[in-house]
């Protein structure tokens, strides 16, 4: 009496991926040998890895960073061409939103800073950054371009995070250097809004200023281009050169924290709670201004 051989398992025949028995999985990882699925496949210099030796070798591998201590990110500089963005997308809604919306609802002027007359909205000194003047396209187009050239050279070098941060504390550097330098609002007084990236872009002056120095490179070229632009707002009406000057004062003092502090394992920390610092002396100022 014969008796057949009996016929080999499917799973002992056919490899399927360990993160899913259910799926045959002819494609090996290179770097375990195992199986992987079409999800679990992640591609590699050479062939494929699996999605468990991708993370394993993220988790093993020492972070690069930046002399700023800024996570290395390569391509291109995101936060500087998320801002400009926003700034356009913006742009084109103080267009399209009938009754100057946008502008009233957004832009800054001293009585948003003062309590006594109702209307403290501290916010705007911010937001104002991200506006710009309805009646001249050649104002967002001046700043958007410069924006781009700074950007490119500073995102790399502080990093995406302290590179958006010096970008946020100078616009509203830009506000304080306005209510600091102008006259508080009186009862009868025609409001004058302030918008602009102005503010903000001085900062990236003053950063970029002072990081070149401490690298120690060479600052004439930036010595004039600040000068430069510094004489045009004194020179055209309807700039506001006060907020040209606290932005560029705020970007080289943010600049000063992320260039000076000691590298190290706290050096994070040490950066952050200086650039805190910095917001609590631009508040403290300008609550000291509005109390007088």
């Amino acid at each position: 009496m014969s008796y057949g051989v009996p016929a080999a398992e499917p799973s002992a025949q056919v490899p399927v991926c360990p993160r899913h028995p259910d799926r045959p999985s002819y494609v090996r990882c290179q770097r375990c040998g195992r199986p992987a699925c079409p999800e679990c496949q992640r591609a590699a210099a050479v062939g494929f890895q699996c999605v468990d030796c991708v993370n394993e070798t993220k988790r093993t591998t020492p972070e690069v960073r930046t002399v700023y201590g800024g996570a290395v990110a390569n391509g291109k500089p995101v936060v500087t061409f998320g801002i400009i963005a926003v700034c356009v997308v913006v742009y084109a809604l103080q267009l399209l939103i009938p009754d100057e919306a946008v502008f009233r609802g957004f832009a800054y002027a001293n009585i948003f800073a003062e309590p006594r007359w109702g209307q403290f909205e501290p916010w705007r000194m911010l937001t104002a950054g991200f506006l710009h003047s309805q009646g001249s396209l050649l104002h967002i187009i001046l700043n958007m371009y410069t924006l781009w050239i700074f950007g490119q050279a500073l995102e790399p070098l502080l990093g995406r995070l302290r590179f958006l941060a010096l970008y946020l504390v100078s616009a509203l550097g830009g506000s304080v250097g306005y209510l600091l330098l102008t006259a508080l609002y009186n009862p009868g007084q025609g409001l004058v809004g302030v918008v602009g990236a102005s503010g903000a872009i001085f900062g990236l002056f003053g950063a970029m200023l002072l990081v070149q120095r401490q690298r120690g490179g060479d600052t004439r070229q930036l010595w004039v281009l600040i000068a430069i632009n510094g004489v045009i707002g004194f020179l055209i009406p309807q700039i506001a050169w006060q907020a040209h000057l606290g932005g560029l004062i705020t970007g080289a003092l943010c600049a000063a924290v992320l260039a000076y502090v000691p590298r190290g394992p706290r050096q994070g920390l040490l950066q952050a709670a200086g650039l805190v610092a910095v917001l609590a002396l631009l508040i403290a100022v300008s609550w000291l201004r509005i109390s007088l």
